[in-house]
């Protein structure tokens, strides 16, 4: 699916430079062993249809340690997923790759190893591997080196060219980035990175900066460094040059403080690639995912440039919607950018969101027939995970409400995480002003949450919302707080990743709401709940150390 790893609330980074090789006849074999100890494998095509996912792949789920120690044993690649149930990405991951008989045939020449997270010891390993959004798939080396992240928004035949080149791979990212950005010493006009393959400059393209966490360069620098390959890109390699141009313009755009400008010679760039049909089905993953913040990015406000490239781009999209070698869920972003991009300059109405103007009856429609084609035709348990929530969220983007609340309720008898789409109807309720409806449906979200780092996500997110929009209910927000830090397992793993980030978000929330002493007995009480589970923890360790902390109000906790 083409959406950004979550992070949760409820919201929740090519074009290949050669074609690669046709697929073998027969299923892939290794061949031979890179200098890195990795098995070498020809890069494949071959389809999997939907269906139950994982069925052949032997993952290992229990200690992490073992599975690297015996990669190390076996010479083989490991491949790391990091996920959760209710995840729709990871569903569609699930729905699209995981169970294409390409990928489980690739699964034997790597370990498989997947964290849940909720899953004893999820967040303190979450930690330590430099993972947070769901979801995160990563290569190792057999000796235990990061090779590179796999990005899972792009289509599956992509995505298995880029595990087989990663699987290939004689170093990591890391060092292919420091070559491709370092200067030749034998020539000062053309840079390092020009030596390096086609396949060095695709990994860098198709990379997964959206689930980096900073392990290749600060999230500041970022924009700037993917503008720098986009020009060091050798000339012949033209598409991935065009790729790597689209990231750094997405991620200039989507920093926080960016300002729409007057840039013609990104707008020209970017028409290129929308009004040629091949390179914006390559790179349709950011086509339809930052539409609405590029376009608005590159153009002032209201300018005939804006209207300009807003046309050619719903043109793209327009295509891509009707695409049916694109996923279901794919074609429904594709609509959702058109409705982004519709919506680009109209006015909000005062105090929302909630923009005045309507959408082109066209547009509605499209929308209606796109939503009614994936429910109707999505029967798979994991693609409904995922299209289900592209197409309520499409549907509430174009406005329509009540027909989204119509989709998620049904979907609430169906679904395997219920819960998930439980916050779509509070969102829902939230926007139409009806802050009872808002905060019954965030309970029983919450209620009906499970796992451990499940459960502190959603109970935070249940907390923040009557902080909002019932302040005045102290009574409620220290039942609900209480109910939040009863759920806590008190253990050092919990301390760790998401679990801590929920836990920092619901204290930050809980100290802002007493600045002016009006909640200070609740606070007393919730605060005594809290030191009796830290008070379980080992002294000394650091997890102690972070639970003392939750409702100090420290400067540094993350919103």
């Amino acid at each position: 699916m083409t959406l950004k790893p979550l992070i949760l609330s409820l919201a929740l980074i090519a074009v290949a430079c050669t074609k690669a090789p046709e697929p073998p006849s027969n299923p892939p074999k290794p061949k031979t062993e890179a200098p890195s100890g990795m098995v070498l494998l020809p890069v494949a095509q071959s389809t999997g249809g939907a269906g139950q996912a994982e069925s052949g792949i032997a993952w290992q789920k229990g200690d992490v340690d073992a599975a690297f120690a015996a990669a190390k044993t076996a010479n083989k690649p490991v491949f790391l997923y990091w996920g959760a149930v209710w995840c729709p990405p990871c569903n569609q991951v699930k729905a699209t790759i995981f169970n294409r008989e390409d990928f489980i045939e690739r699964s034997r020449y790597f370990i498989p190893v997947y964290i849940d997270g909720d899953s004893p010891g999820a967040q303190q390993l979450g930690s330590r591997f430099k993972v947070s959004g769901y979801p995160t798939m990563i290569l190792f080396s057999a000796d235990g080196r990061e090779i590179t992240r796999l990005p899972g928004e792009v289509d599956a035949e992509q995505y298995m060219r880029l595990l087989t080149m990663g699987m290939n791979s004689a170093r990591p990212v890391k060092d292919t980035l420091a070559a491709a950005l370092s200067s030749d010493s034998a020539s000062t006009a053309r840079p390092a990175g020009a030596r390096l393959s086609p396949e060095d400059w695709r990994m860098l393209a198709y990379y997964s900066w959206d689930t980096d966490e900073q392990q290749l360069m600060s999230k500041d620098k970022v924009a700037s460094t993917l503008e720098r390959l986009a020009r060091s890109c050798p000339p012949e390699q033209r598409d991935t040059a065009a790729r790597l141009d689209l990231r750094a313009l997405a991620a200039a755009a989507t920093t926080k403080g960016a300002k729409p400008h007057d840039d013609k010679l990104a707008s020209e760039r970017i028409t290129r690639v929308l009004s040629d049909s091949r390179m914006a089905r390559e790179d349709f993953d950011l086509v339809t995912n930052y539409a609405g913040e590029i376009a608005g990015y590159v153009t002032p406000p209201k300018s005939r440039q804006r209207e300009e490239l807003a046309k050619v781009w719903s043109t793209a999209l327009a295509r891509l919607a009707a695409d049916p070698t694109l996923s279901t869920a794919d074609r429904l972003t594709a609509v959702q950018a058109q409705v982004a991009l519709a919506r680009l300059d109209a006015p909000k109405t005062a105090g929302s969101d909630a923009p005045k103007s309507a959408l082109p009856d066209a547009l509605i429609k499209e929308v209606r027939e796109q939503v009614s084609r994936a429910d109707r035709e999505t029967s798979d348990p994991y693609a409904r995970q995922s299209v289900i929530s592209a197409a309520a969220e499409l549907l509430t983007e174009a406005g329509l409400l009540d027909e989204s609340d119509t989709l998620l309720k049904a979907e609430l008898k169906r679904s395997h995480s219920p819960y998930y789409f439980m916050l779509g109807l509070a969102s829902n309720a939230k926007k139409r002003g009806d802050k009872v409806a808002a905060l019954d449906w965030y309970e029983k979200a919450y209620a009906a949450a499970d796992g451990p780092a499940t459960r502190l996500q959603w109970g935070a997110s249940y907390v923040n919302a009557l902080i909002e929009l019932a302040p005045q209910d102290s009574a409620r927000i220290e039942k609900a707080t209480l109910s939040v830090i009863g759920d806590i397992e008190a253990t050092p793993a919990t301390f760790y990743g998401r679990s801590q980030r929920s836990l920092d978000r619901i204290g930050k929330k809980l100290v802002a709401w007493n600045k002016d002493q009006q909640h200070g007995a609740s606070l007393t009480r919730i605060r005594a709940q809290m030191a009796s589970v830290c008070a379980k923890l080992p002294s000394g360790d650091p997890a102690r150390t972070s639970c003392d902390q939750v409702l100090g109000g420290r400067k540094d906790m993350k919103a």
